[in-house]
């Protein structure tokens, strides 16, 4: 099985519960196709680089896990008809280097979610509006 990273960014329109119904609805595909998730990066409502679909922000999601290359295809597909993903990219991890640099993400990635983890679309949404 390869290493791969999955970035994905979901329109900034939805509810909290919505955005997380997504993003559950995303690693529900990976792991129902064979992958095993390492690790989630939510990282929260960002500024796009440029507008996309009208949106100049987006709820961006990063999925570390390791899967068969027919899994990708089958996320590609389901990522690019689902309306609510604006924007995704994968990357394939193959290199000693870029493996070593894949842990750490990982690692990163669940510290991360160790030390908030309430950590959600909801309760980022709270804290903004407090």
């Amino acid at each position: 099985m390869t290493c791969y990273e999955t970035l994905f960014v979901v329109k900034p329109t939805l509810t909290d519960e919505e955005t997380a119904a997504q993003i559950a609805k995303i690693k529900e595909i990976v792991t129902n196709n064979g992958g095993e998730l390492l690790a989630t990066d939510d990282m929260g409502m960002r500024k796009l680089a440029y507008q996309v679909e009208k949106n100049n922000r987006g709820y961006y999601t990063v999925l570390f896990y390791k899967a068969e290359g027919t899994l990708i295809k089958e996320l590609e597909r389901l990522l690019k008809i689902n309306e609510d993903v604006i924007k995704f990219l994968t990357v394939k991890y193959v290199k000693q280097k870029e493996l070593a640099q894949f842990n750490k993400l990982v690692d990163a990635a669940n510290k991360k979610t160790e030390q908030a983890p309430e950590a959600t679309p909801a309760a980022e949404a709270e804290s903004t509006q407090a």
